[in-house]
């Protein structure tokens, strides 16, 4: 049984009025100049276990957070959004933004709930009775996922924030925090094997559905 670790690096951004910028964010990728979205990609290589032709079967999948999301200047009522996701599918930006509302339901583009390793969707806000400590409260934490075992070659990892675009802080900070999988590789019985890869391989070539 192994555990994969894949670590997310610090966020900062600057706001002026309406207008967001990326002050520290190594590997963090802005969706449009000034806007509120940003997101960190990176994945898991699996390619090693395929050409063994072995699968990877799924134990447990969690994110370790170093703190709190910060602000300078926040107000109560400021808030922001932050969704984490683990998927044997790429995502595009459409379907990150999409996810916030509908999830990885029917009713969204998004990869099925096969695909989807695992997903944490928080919400966080400024408390009236904390906005002087600088930090955002946790106001929800909900997740989703089938853990279902893949013959893919990748697990790709996101981390998606939106950010409070009325909010009144000046400056918001993400901490870095490490994306795990437990997992190990097994042996199928080659048909069952061959199935699973053939499976895979649809799922990730299939059309995008707007």
């Amino acid at each position: 049984m192994n555990i994969l670790a894949k670590p997310t690096t610090l966020l900062n951004v600057d706001k002026a009025g309406p207008v967001f910028t990326t002050v520290t964010g190594n590997g963090w990728r802005q969706f449009a100049p000034g806007s509120n979205q940003y997101v960190f990609e990176t994945y898991y290589d699996l390619a090693g276990m395929s050409m063994k032709e072995k699968t990877l079967f799924f134990d447990a999948a969690l994110v370790q957070d170093l703190a709190n999301p910060s602000h300078v200047g926040g107000a109560a009522g400021d808030g922001l959004q932050i969704v984490d996701i683990m998927t044997t599918t790429p995502l595009t930006d459409a379907m990150l933004s999409g996810f916030v509302v509908y999830g990885n339901t029917p009713q969204s583009a998004f990869p099925s709930f096969d695909q989807t390793v695992y997903a944490r969707n928080q919400g966080f806000v400024v408390d009236l009775d904390f906005a002087a400590s600088g930090y955002f409260n946790l106001l929800f934490s909900n997740q989703m996922g089938s853990l279902s075992p893949t013959a893919t070659d990748r697990v790709y990892v996101y981390k998606y924030v939106v950010l409070g675009s009325a909010a009144a802080a000046t400056s918001f900070t993400i901490f870095p925090s490490r994306f795990l999988l437990q997992a190990k590789a097994k042996e199928e019985p080659e048909f069952q094997y061959l199935m699973r890869l053939m499976r895979s391989y649809n799922l990730q070539n299939e059309p995008d559905v707007d």
